[in-house]
């Protein structure tokens, strides 16, 4: 059976949130980067406006760390970006120390 690029993204988010540590270890500034070129547009783009007001919404749906994990995981699939695991979990970080302050 062969799987395609979305299905493994969302296996290894799903596996993530088991196998993770409690804390994103990525590099909050690399994640920065990564976020700033390549997700705030997509969200400008699906929701108007500023791309960011997504992280701050009321009704917003991550709401723990493996969340975070598999939303951004989730959201590379959906993107011709290809991050690596270790790239999305680059911007994982960034995402937390910025917008969701999650504990670990």
């Amino acid at each position: 059976m062969r799987m395609s690029h979305p299905t493994l993204a969302a296996l290894a988010a799903l596996i993530a949130t088991f196998a993770a540590p409690a804390q994103a270890a990525g590099d909050a500034k690399a994640g920065k980067a990564m976020h700033d070129k390549d997700c705030v547009a997509c969200h400008a783009r699906q929701f108007g406006g500023d791309g960011t007001k997504i992280y701050t919404r009321t009704d917003r749906r991550v709401n723990t760390l493996a969340q975070l994990r598999a939303q951004v995981a989730a959201c590379n699939s959906q993107l011709p970006t290809r991050y690596f695991p270790e790239e999305e979990e680059h911007v994982a970080a960034y995402l937390n120390l910025q917008y969701y302050k999650f504990k670990p």
